[in-house]
């Protein structure tokens, strides 16, 4: 019985150190993201990108 337990705890401990490790990489990226204000910076970027498609975008503008 404890032979078989250790097995299925052998076929475990791979599986949590890879979920751990995938955790701790998104919280230390989505970290850096807040720390050093990526988002915003990244918006900032597109921003002239975005503003040349929607001034060509037609309106219909009624007073």
């Amino acid at each position: 019985m404890v032979i078989g337990k250790e097995i299925k705890m052998a076929k475990f401990y791979p599986v949590l150190k890879k979920l751990s490790l995938a955790g701790f990489s998104f919280f230390a990226v989505t970290f850096a993201v807040y720390y050093f204000n990526l988002d915003m910076k990244l918006t900032a970027a597109m921003e002239p990108v975005l503003e040349y498609f929607y001034d060509k975008v037609d309106r219909d503008q009624h007073l």
